[in-house]
């Protein structure tokens, strides 16, 4: 009888390998690269909580975790992607849940958590992951509502490039492994070529185009992501340039100098769609007038995006894109662990896979997203190297070279929420 229990024992590995292979995968899933680091970097510190682990035993923990990722949800193919690609491979490799909880706008998220810190939820929060950067970052750290460092720890972090500045500060706040990148962006202004045929390309040119043009431009009300944007262009410009911005904030500075924005934005506000009566209360909002033909340009922080939604039959074939001569505003766009998420490990693997060329290059292809990768390509093994120079470009993507010879930076977070609350009262209330 021992025997037959011994036996017994041995054999119920192989028998839930075998269930674990008859498990249907599903068809967007692949198998883990062989390829592919699955250890953390050398040195890297466990994050806290799991000292002594290795990331093998943060993967075992994380198995059969459910994943509440909470995630700005307002365009369609995005929404696809990650209930799709993300979710399909994390079930099928790791056996996670991936539950994403679509926002209008990601203060959501950070207020949730505030919520709960206040009501002492310290360990079963309802978010164990963020789509996050900027001032929202930088409330929840200043806040220590998020969790770590965690993410040196990550093997595919060994793909990302540390040393640039723009991936290492977020707005002007070090990362210090409290967030992890998830992908890179750069405003560019979208136009139908069938209807401006000779878009101007500088701030002054497209000023003299809406005066010229009344009713067929707008852009989305400010603190929509994309709206503070585009207005903090032509507060750029306005004020003279970015480079008195690129300090801690200066309330008198900002008094003096965004008092030039408000003027121009004023004196544009009648040339406006609907008059500038009203303005389009988010990014999917605009894009649906201009797919309508309703106005005649759109703004977009992912330089892909246009392509995107050519591809989809949103927009029209003519769709292609600009950068303003004087360059438009680029970031980096991350992932946060909150203090209290209890699915910690889960939200790493999640992160990781996040960082991994397989889904860098998914994310990458137009037909999927268009957003630029968070890795820097030449880190990757040569095969992925090629798969990422494969991808089609989209008939509206620019070249990469020009896209990096216009960047510009953010301003860090305070300058930026500032501008919101100015734009509020100085332009809409006006």
């Amino acid at each position: 009888m021992k025997k037959l229990a011994v036996l017994v024992l041995l054999l119920l590995p192989i028998l839930a390998a075998c269930a674990a292979s008859d498990k249907p995968q599903p068809e967007n899933a692949q198998a883990a690269p062989a390829d592919l680091a699955e250890t953390a970097p050398a040195g890297a510190a466990p994050p806290p909580g799991y000292t002594h682990q290795s990331w093998a035993d943060i993967v075992a923990q994380a198995r059969g975790q459910t994943v509440n990722w909470y995630m700005w949800g307002g365009q369609d193919n995005i929404n696809s992607w990650v209930t799709g690609f993300v979710a399909d491979t994390l079930e099928a490799r790791y056996d996670i849940t991936l539950n994403m909880v679509p926002l209008v706008d990601t203060a959501e998220a950070v207020n949730k958590v505030i919520g709960e810190k206040e009501a002492g939820v310290t360990a079963a929060g309802a978010v164990d992951l963020i789509w996050i950067n900027g001032e929202n970052f930088r409330t929840m750290r200043q806040a220590n509502l998020l969790y770590g460092p965690w993410a040196q720890y990550l093997p595919n972090t060994a793909f990302v490039n540390w040393d640039d500045a723009s991936v290492s500060t977020d707005l002007g706040l070090p990362v210090d492994g409290y967030e992890s990148p998830y992908g890179k962006a750069q405003v560019v202004m979208i136009y139908d070529s069938a209807k401006v045929p000779d878009p101007p390309t500088s701030i002054d040119g497209l000023i003299e185009w809406i005066k010229a043009n009344p009713g067929k431009f707008t852009y989305p009300a400010p603190p929509d992501f994309t709206g503070t944007a585009f207005m903090m262009h032509l507060c750029y410009h306005a004020a003279g340039g970015h480079q008195q911005f690129l300090t801690e904030f200066d309330p008198t500075l900002f008094d003096t100098q965004f008092g030039r924005c408000w003027q121009l934005l004023n004196e544009l506000e009648p040339y406006l769609w609907r008059g500038g009566q009203t303005y389009p209360e988010s990014h999917a909002r605009q894009q649906d007038l201009f797919a309508n033909g309703e106005i005649y340009f759109d703004v977009a922080y992912n330089p892909a995006e246009a392509s995107s939604h050519v591809e989809s039959g949103k927009f029209p074939q003519t769709t292609r894109t600009f950068v303003f001569d004087s360059g438009t505003i680029a970031n980096t766009h991350y992932v946060a662990i909150p203090f209290n998420s209890p699915h910690k490990a889960a939200a790493m693997v999640t992160a990781n896979l996040l960082l991994s060329p397989e889904a860098q290059l998914s994310k990458a292809d137009v037909a999927n997203w268009g957003d630029f990768p968070a890795i820097e390509v030449s880190r990757t093994p040569a095969e992925w190297q090629a798969k990422f120079a494969a991808l089609p470009r989209g008939v509206a993507t620019l070249p990469n070279e020009v896209l990096a010879a216009h960047r510009l930076p953010e301003l860090q977070s305070a300058w930026r929420v500032a501008a919101e609350k100015g734009w509020e009262e100085n332009v809409l209330k006006k």
